[in-house]
């Protein structure tokens, strides 16, 4: 799967609700080990999942799906 693939599944699964609002995404480790991909496949779903205003980070926190009051 490429980083397109992965974001397009995981925006699927944010807008089903299967990710609420405001819950943390699995890990970079977990998603990766998920999708069978290394680790900096997953950093770029991330950005483009927060670029697409899907998600947001928390240093040291971990990725959030967005919601109406972040």
């Amino acid at each position: 799967m490429t980083y397109a693939q992965i974001a397009a599944d995981l925006a699927g699964r944010i807008t089903r609700g299967e990710y609420p609002p405001h819950t943390k995404l699995p890990s970079v480790r977990e998603l990766a080990e998920l999708y069978s991909v290394s680790p900096a496949t997953i950093d770029k779903v991330h950005v483009l999942l927060r670029t697409q205003g899907l998600t947001y980070g928390i240093p040291g926190g971990g990725v959030f799906v967005e919601g109406p009051e972040s």
